[in-house]
C-alpha cells in the first residue's frame, strides 16, 4: 500500500485516520484495561492504552506465537523493532501518538511449534497432551520444566533473575495467555508495550460482519486465489487459501469449518450447521469463530488503528497475498516492514575471528565454503587450478577447430576427452585441498568451532537460541543494548557485540 519510509507513513496516517471509528477505539481501550487489571502496569503503558481513545493515536503491531519462555531470539527483535519504530515516528510526526502492540497468537493451535526453547545445546521441552487454542492451555506440568531448566542455569545473580522470570510467569499463572502476557510485560513494560489477547467476545463482535461475509461469499478465498495466480508466475506462494478461512473455537477444540453438501461442518466433530444456522451462530457467539492465518491480519486491522505490521520474511510473504482482499472489503492495507535481524557476538568471539582473519562477511558462509576459503588463504601453495582449466579449455578449443576442418565425427571424441580431463583437474584440486586441510587441521578445527558457536546447529542464531543464554552473562543490560542497535527502517542485518 505504502512503502516503509517517512513519506509512506504520512500517507498511511491520512488513510487510517479517515477510516477508523471512535466507537472501535472505545471498545479496544475498555478491553485492554480489563486485560491489564491484574498486571503491574508501567505508567508508560497505561498512558499508551489511554491515548488510544484519541483520534491522533495509531498503533505499530507485531505478532508472535506463545512460545515457551519467548522461544527464539527474534521474538525480542520483533518487539524491539516495533517499539523503536514508534519512537522514530513520534520524532517525525510530533502531533501524533504511536503505540507499540504485541499481538499474542492465543488462538493458534500448533502446540508442537511452541512447546520448547533451546538453552545452549539442550532443548527445554514442555511435554503435554493438548487440543484447542494454545492460549487457553493450563500451565500444569511447567513446574517440572522449571526444575529442569533451573539445574542448567547455575546460581549467579542473572541466573536467579531468569528463574524469577520463569517461575512468576509460568508457575504463578493458570494459563499460557496470562503467563506470556506477564513475561512480555516484565521485559518491555518500561518501554510502553501493549500486549493484546484478541480472543475476546467484545473484539470478536467487531469482526463478526467479516466472518459472515467469509461464510456467505468466500471473499478471502476468491480474492487471494486470484492474487496467488499472479504471484505464482514469479514467486513461491506462501499460503493457499481454503474455501472457508475460519476455525470453530470452543472449550477444547479449534477445528476448520468446511462447507460441504450445503452444510457447514466442523472438522473432526459431529457439529454441523445450515447456512442460516451458522450465520445465527456468529450473531449469538462471535467468540466461537477464529480467523486462520489469512484472515487474522484482517482481524488485526479491523480492531486496531494500525499503520504498520512488522514481521519476518515468511509472515510478510503471506501478507502480500492479501492486498486485493483488503481492497475488496475496503479495509486499509497496512505498511509492511521486515523485522530487524541480528547476530550477538562476544568480544572473545570477535578476538577469535580476528586471529583467524575471519571477516563479518566470511562468518556467514556455509561451513565447508568458509573452511575451504581460509585454507586456500593460509596455504603456502596455490590451491586454485583455474589457470590450468583455462589452458586445458584453450587446447581443446583448438582441437575442436581442427576437427571441424577435417572429420566432424572426431568432435564427439574431443568433447568427451575434454570433460574427462576437466573432471580430473577438479579431483586433483579437491585432493590437494583435503591434504592441506589435514596439514592445517588445528586451524580448521578452530574455524569450525567459532562458527558453530555463533551459528548453533548450522542455523541463524536468532532462529535457534533463547534470550536466557545471553541474559545469563549480560543481565538487565541485554535489552537496552538491543534497543540501541536495532533501527527498524535501516533494513540491515546487525552484528552486535555484547
Amino acid at each position: 500500500n505504502q512503502y516503509p519510509d517517512i513519506e509512506g507513513f504520512q500517507k498511511q496516517i491520512d488513510i487510517k485516520q479517515l477510516s477508523f471509528r471512535m466507537d472501535t477505539r472505545n471498545i479496544l481501550v475498555k478491553e485492554l484495561k480489563n486485560q491489564y487489571l491484574n498486571l503491574n502496569t508501567s505508567v508508560k503503558t497505561k498512558q499508551n492504552i489511554q491515548s488510544l481513545l484519541n483520534e491522533n493515536t495509531f498503533t505499530i503491531t507485531t505478532g508472535h506465537q506463545l512460545n515457551l519462555f519467548t522461544g527464539p531470539l527474534y521474538f525480542l527483535y520483533k518487539i524491539i523493532s516495533t517499539i523503536n519504530l514508534t519512537k522514530l515516528l513520534k520524532k517525525e510526526f510530533p502531533k501524533y501518538n504511536f503505540v507499540p502492540i504485541y499481538w499474542m497468537a492465543t488462538e493458534d493451535h500448533d502446540f508442537e511449534e511452541i512447546q520448547f526453547f533451546n538453552f545452549d545445546e539442550n532443548k527445554i521441552k514442555w511435554k503435554k497432551e493438548t487440543s484447542g487454542a494454545v492460549g487457553r492451555l493450563p500451565t500444569q506440568g511447567l513446574d517440572q520444566v522449571f526444575d529442569n531448566f533451573s539445574k542448567q542455569l547455575g546460581n549467579n545473580k542473572n541466573a536467579i533473575e531468569i528463574k524469577r522470570l520463569f517461575q512468576n510467569s509460568y508457575i504463578e499463572h493458570d494459563n499460557l495467555t496470562d503467563a506470556t502476557r506477564y513475561l512480555a510485560n516484565e521485559l518491555f513494560s518500561a518501554y510502553g508495550l501493549i500486549i493484546l489477547d484478541a480472543d475476546k467476545i467484545e473484539l470478536k463482535k467487531q469482526f463478526a460482519p467479516f466472518v459472515k461475509d467469509e461464510l456467505s461469499n468466500q471473499t478471502c478465498f476468491n480474492e487471494v486465489t486470484k492474487t496467488n495466480e499472479q504471484l505464482s508466475k514469479n514467486y513461491k506462494v506462501q499460503v493457499n487459501p481454503r474455501e472457508v478461512n475460519l476455525f470453530y473455537l470452543d472449550k477444547n477444540i479449534r477445528e476448520r469449518i468446511i462447507f460441504e453438501d450445503d452444510m457447514y461442518k466442523i472438522n473432526n466433530s459431529n457439529l454441523s450447521f445450515t447456512p442460516d444456522e451458522i450465520l445465527q451462530e456468529v450473531e449469538n457467539y462471535p467468540e466461537k469463530f477464529s480467523p486462520n492465518v489469512l484472515m487474522r491480519p484482517l482481524y488485526q486491522e479491523v480492531i486496531l488503528p494500525n499503520l504498520c505490521y512488522i514481521g519476518g520474511g515468511g509472515e510478510l510473504a503471506y501478507w502480500l497475498e492479501l492486498k486485493n482482499y483488503f481492497g475488496k472489503i475496503e479495509i486499509p492495507f497496512p505498511i509492511l516492514l521486515l523485522r530487524n535481524s541480528a547476530l550477538l557476538v562476544t568480544k572473545k568471539q570477535i578476538d577469535k575471528m580476528n586471529k583467524l582473519n575471519i571477516s563479518a562477511e566470511d562468518i556467514f558462509l556455509k561451513q565447508n565454503s568458509l573452511v575451504n576459503k581460509k585454507v586456500k588463504d593460509l596455504s603456502d601453495i596455490e590451491i586454485d587450478f583455474s589457470n590450468q582449466r583455462f589452458l586445458l579449455k584453450k587446447m581443446f578449443s583448438d582441437l575442436e577447430e581442427l576437427s571441424n576442418c577435417t572429420d566432424r565425427s572426431f568432435l564427439g571424441a574431443v568433447k568427451a576427452q575434454e570433460k574427462k580431463q576437466l573432471n580430473g583437474i577438479d579431483k586433483l584440486e579437491k585432493r590437494l585441498l583435503i591434504a592441506q586441510k589435514r596439514k592445517l587441521k588445528e586451524i580448521v578445527n578452530r574455524i569450525t568451532l567459532i562458527q558453530n558457536e555463533i551459528f548453533p546447529k548450522n542455523s541463524l542464531q536468532e532462529r535457534y537460541a533463547n534470550f536466557s543464554k545471553f541474559y545469563l552473562s549480560n543481565g538487565k543490560e541485554l535489552i537496552p543494548i538491543l534497543f540501541d542497535a536495532l533501527q527498524p527502517l535501516d533494513q540491515e542485518f546487525d552484528i552486535i557485540e555484547i
